[in-house]
């Protein structure tokens, strides 16, 4: 079973705003000749990167709900200039939504079960939910009719 990461896109308003920022950043890979991967750098590399690279995901809290995930392809641990560890998610470039649960916001990133991820929006659901007004989209998730 694999393992999932969860962090916080601090700065990113909805999941269509994820989806755009990173095909910006592939248009630009495309035209420097990089390869045609997100990369999310981080400070803390995790321990169980075997379990992670067996299938897992970086789940994204956006607003307070986890919102959308990008399926890990590698983890790099490196040192920046100045000698400090830091690590390198490499994943996919495709943004999956996810059905929304709220998150309380955290430091870095977390662990995150099989068994406690979100399923993933069909295309239906998912242009459906993105289309709903932010506060009716809340309610209807609180009264768990989302």
């Amino acid at each position: 079973m694999p393992l999932h990461l969860i962090k916080l896109a601090v700065g990113c308003e909805s999941v269509k705003e994820l989806k755009e920022w990173v095909a910006e950043r592939m248009a630009t890979a495309k035209k420097k000749g990089l390869p045609l991967r997100h990369i999310h750098i981080t400070r803390m590399t995790p321990k169980r990167d075997g379990e992670i690279l067996a299938g897992g995901s970086l789940y994204w809290v956006i607003k307070g709900e986890i919102a959308a995930r990008e399926k890990i392809i590698a983890i790099e641990p490196f040192r920046d200039k100045d000698g400090i560890g830091r690590c390198r998610l490499v994943m996919q470039p495709k943004v999956f939504a996810v059905s929304p649960r709220p998150m309380r916001p955290f430091q870095g990133w977390r662990y995150l079960t099989e068994d406690a991820a979100p399923p993933d929006l069909t295309k239906a659901s998912a242009a459906s939910v993105a289309a709903m007004p932010e506060p009716m989209r809340r309610e209807l998730r609180d009264l768990g009719l989302l």
